[in-house]
């Protein structure tokens, strides 16, 4: 009898671990693997602290956890799901979807591909309208752009210094039809526990149907690297990205920006962050506008427990673009403050909703030489998306988008709606 009873004092960590789990006591088994810290690195230890630390609010913990069992057992289906469920539950939504790939390719179960294809819908719902998250791509689409060359909707306009003037038919509002094409792709390469190198690279373009239109066609051409590193509650990121916006086929913007992140999981349910991003941006045809731009940051992401998996995410940005031409041209310098706000929804299984809210005030520095005041905007977005997944490769999506560009000076209003339809395929 005293053997009996002094057996459970006798018995290993992982299993007491695995007991509480099984009696759904997720905080008292992460409690009770935080007192044993030095069974850390033992394989079956690492499995369950990790499935507690994700399930008692702890993602960064359990994800250092559950990667060290996984490169011991990289054939255990279960610990890769429940690391995809950290790498989720973290932001880190490129990584979450290579490991349920992974799974995925073995052909699991029915109910554990239906349980894995409702957190891909989430990550479609999450991913923005220019986004390329998946491992690679190739897209077709098409749709109508209400303003191709943001233009104004009146061709006369007064202007301080020169009295009225009639604007060429560029920059007044045309609507055209348009074909869209794209590719790219995205990758993780793990290097250390909680450490991993990314790097990604994509093409988009957008051909307009009518024949003026066409001098507005777009081109963005992009690539980016850099790391990401969990510790505990934490997420950090740093990256370094180029692109190139081309109009008719001529380069009209080159970018290259450094940027910072910290996510902080402040439980389950809620992470926050805060970004700093620094570009250099140069216009090939018009050097007089050249700029350095700094922002910083702060974000807010919730996740529901619900049916449709809701996940609402803010975001509020503070930025400054300063022109550094030769002579200096401080009426195109300005300060900016942008929110913003976007909800995802999967509604059913292979359904993503998703819808956003963007405001953005620009303050110029010095006056328009042209109009003489000083040039004052505020944009006002909103967007909507939904998607439909075919097969697991194949995904159908519509967007529509409207944007109205209030301004002081009458050159510079504009509204915008664009809709469009896209068929993306993942490999």
């Amino acid at each position: 009898m005293l053997l009996f009873a002094c057996s459970k004092s006798f018995a290993a960590p992982a299993d007491e671990l695995r007991a509480l789990l099984e009696q759904g006591r997720s905080a008292d088994a992460y409690a009770l693997g935080r007192s044993r810290s030095e069974e850390l690195g033992k394989p079956d230890f690492d499995f369950y602290y990790g499935i507690a630390a994700l399930d008692s609010g702890h993602a960064g913990e359990g994800v250092l956890a559950l990667e060290r069992y996984v490169v011991r057992f990289p054939d255990n289906d279960r610990a890769r799901l429940e690391l995809a469920r950290g790498y989720f539950v973290l932001g880190e939504l490129v990584r979450a979807r290579e490991e349920f790939e992974t799974v995925l390719r073995k052909d699991p179960p029915p109910a554990v591909q239906a349980t894995i294809e409702r957190f891909m819908d989430s990550i479609r719902a999450q991913e923005t309208r220019y986004a390329a998250t998946a491992t690679g791509y190739v897209e077709i689409g098409g749709g109508y752009d209400s303003n191709v060359n943001s233009g104004i909707g009146s061709p006369v306009i007064s202007v301080p210094t020169l009295g009225t003037v009639q604007l060429t038919q560029a920059g007044v509002k045309s609507g055209s039809s348009f074909l869209h094409l794209g590719a790219g792709g995205s990758m993780s390469h793990p290097v250390a526990a909680g450490v991993a190198l990314l790097g990604g690279a994509s093409a988009e373009f957008k051909l307009n149907a009518g024949s003026f239109d066409k001098q507005f066609d777009q081109g963005a051409l992009a690539a980016y690297g850099g790391v990401s590193a969990i510790r505990d509650k934490d997420l950090y990121r740093a990256t370094f990205s180029l692109s190139t916006l081309e109009v008719d086929y001529n380069r009209f913007r080159d970018a290259a920006s450094v940027g910072g992140e910290w996510h902080r999981q402040v439980d389950e349910l809620n992470t926050g962050s805060v970004f700093l991003q620094y570009a250099r941006l140069q216009y090939p045809s018009s050097p007089a506008r050249d700029a350095d731009f700094y922002g910083a940051g702060v974000g807010w992401r919730r996740a529901f427990v619900a049916p449709m998996r809701p996940v609402l995410q803010v975001q509020a940005l503070l930025g400054q673009e300063k022109n550094d031409a030769s002579p200096v041209r401080d009426d195109l310098s300005r300060e900016l403050y942008t929110l913003r706000g976007g909800l995802a929804l999967t509604p059913a299984a292979r359904w993503g909703v998703s819808v956003g809210l963007s405001y953005t005030r620009s303050r110029f520095k010095d006056a328009d030489p042209l109009f003489l005041v000083k040039r004052d905007d505020d944009y006002y977005g909103f967007d909507a998306g939904v998607s439909y997944r075919l097969t697991r490769q194949l995904t159908l999506r519509g967007d529509y988008l409207h944007s109205d560009n209030r301004s002081n000076i009458e050159l510079y209003k504009y509204t915008r709606d664009l809709i469009s339809f896209r068929a993306r395929y993942e490999f």
